[in-house]
């Protein structure tokens, strides 16, 4: 995805459109299958989306997988099929949109519903923040805005108001509710779960977080509404199409990337440990598989 910025761009954004430039493009896993215990078949488990599911950022990669998908070994699907004995198809790719369920992402990189079968036990996704850009041209305005204003006011809010709402709600909602029908006729008996994405700002602006997090005082819950909207659009395209919500909001509360290290399932965009920064980290992405194994009775 190419970031552009202005002439009059100040230094720290740059740094910041060129950490966030990193997003759709990094490398990453896919697990051995496990055997189930009790010597019984193991749940054929397909793993769909986009670097929150593919784990971005988090070391070690996937070997097999593209570079340019950044999957992660330690990615939540990993987990999943580690703790329940699935036997784990994991296309997950960073970067996807749901137009890549259907169409070859990357050169070389097959649609990822071509991975689902009549016989798949069980499906997870997280899919829908790369549609339109939606999500992380706001993170990326935002933050820009944000070092612009010295972190005062809400600029970001005050020049994009709904636009990216809108664009959810027209664009991303009815996308997201096309890949799940795919998905259930696909694989009809399947349980279909497609997970929330967890916060990644807090409720209200945490003043020591400028620093690794470049968001204005007054945009903080403008990016916060936004998440929870988005997530209200999977949370919606799920319920019309029979697939399951797996929904993070709760959980991952106090675990935003303004937290300290150990505490956060999110590194920020500055100064975090994943070389794909505003995404989870392994705690994160285990943390994601503790919410699809209870929710999807998986356990």
């Amino acid at each position: 995805m190419a970031i552009r910025t202005s002439r009059r761009t100040s230094p720290l954004a740059l740094r910041l459109a060129a950490a966030l430039a990193a997003v759709g493009t990094a490398t990453l896993g896919l697990a051995a299958p496990a055997q189930a215990a009790g010597g019984s078949d193991p749940l054929d488990y397909v793993a769909l989306g986009d670097s929150f599911s593919a784990g971005s950022g988090i070391l070690p990669l996937d070997p097999t997988a593209s570079l340019l998908c950044a999957r992660s070994t330690a990615n939540y699907p990993h987990v999943v099929a580690k703790r329940t004995g699935a036997r784990l198809t994991d296309v997950t790719c960073g970067g996807a949109q749901t137009k890549d369920f259907a169409g070859s992402q990357y050169p070389g990189v097959a649609p990822q519903l071509d991975a689902v079968e009549a016989g798949t036990d069980v499906v997870t996704l997280t899919i829908g923040g790369n549609d339109n850009s939606t999500f992380i041209s706001a993170i990326l305005a935002c933050g820009t805005a944000g070092v612009l204003s010295g972190g005062k006011g809400s600029p970001c809010k005050d020049a994009n108001g709904d636009k990216f709402t809108k664009q959810i709600d027209a664009s991303t909602y009815p996308a997201l509710k096309t890949a799940l029908q795919a998905i259930k006729a696909k694989a009809p008996n399947a349980r279909v779960g497609i997970l929330g994405y967890p916060w990644i700002v807090p409720a209200q602006a945490d003043p020591t977080c400028f620093a690794k997090m470049p968001i204005a005082t007054g945009d903080v819950p403008y990016l916060r509404e936004l998440q929870a909207h988005l997530n209200k659009a999977v949370q919606r395209a799920a319920s019309e199409t029979g697939a399951t919500f797996v929904d993070m909001a709760a959980a991952s509360d106090g675990h935003d990337a303004c937290k300290p290290q150990g505490t956060r399932w999110i590194e920020p965009v500055l100064f975090g440990t994943n070389f794909v920064p505003v995404h989870p980290n392994a705690l994160g992405e285990s943390k994601m598989a503790d919410q699809a194994v209870g929710v999807l009775k998986l356990g």
